[in-house]
């Protein structure tokens, strides 16, 4: 069983497109608002998790993972390229004024890019295909790992939005706000195009 926690950690904790927008919230002090799209994610792996543990992979068809993974990287393009727009824009002033006002993250938000990161599945089919029976976790015991699971995808970008919090109160300078902003626009262009060209373009070709 504490492989399953130790696969589950790794792949939630590592750098992806929600940990990220988590950790730019947290840098433009975001704080408060961003706890509930942290909350929309734990929600959307618990549903995820039930869903797939009682019923098998047989939901995960090709043509199902391929839709699931073009409308999440469009999804994560489209909240880069909001990022790096308000960021050039923001000529004077803290970036968190502009970007407060214009990328919302909150519980549907999160929810929704649950639901719609491949990455997800990367998580999920292992375990209930593979670790769960080996584990001989069945009926009951799969609502209490799949909870215990959901609090872990919480967790993560809960830790990178208190990291991001952290390192922008040590930044001042409006200036070295938008760059950070910048990068992590570019970041997220980055991951959005991996999941297009791995999850969607491959599967095509």
């Amino acid at each position: 069983m504490v492989e399953i926690l130790a696969y589950a950690l790794g792949i939630m904790y590592s750098p992806g497109p929600l940990n990220l927008l988590s950790l730019n919230a947290g840098l433009n002090g975001q704080i408060r608002s961003t706890l509930h799209f942290c909350i929309g994610v734990g929600c959307g792996m618990l549903l995820l998790f039930l869903v797939f543990g009682f019923t098998g992979a047989w939901l995960a068809s090709p043509r199902f993972q391929l839709l699931i993974s073009a409308g999440g990287s469009l999804y994560i393009a489209y909240l880069a390229y909001k990022i790096g727009r308000d960021s050039v824009k923001s000529a004077t002033g803290p970036v968190a004024q502009t970007n407060s006002k214009k990328i919302k993250l909150n519980f549907i938000s999160g929810l929704t890019m649950q639901l719609l990161n491949p990455k997800s599945f990367i998580v999920i089919l292992p375990i209930v295909t593979v670790q769960f029976p080996a584990a001989q976790i069945s009926g009951g015991s799969i609502i209490l790992w799949s909870l215990l699971l959901s609090s872990m995808a919480f967790g993560a970008p809960g830790s990178y939005l208190l990291m991001g919090a952290r390192l922008g109160k040590l930044i001042r300078q409006p200036r070295f706000f938008r760059l950070l902003n910048l990068g992590m626009s570019l970041l997220l262009f980055y991951v959005a195009a991996e999941i297009g060209y791995s999850y969607v373009y491959l599967q095509l070709v």
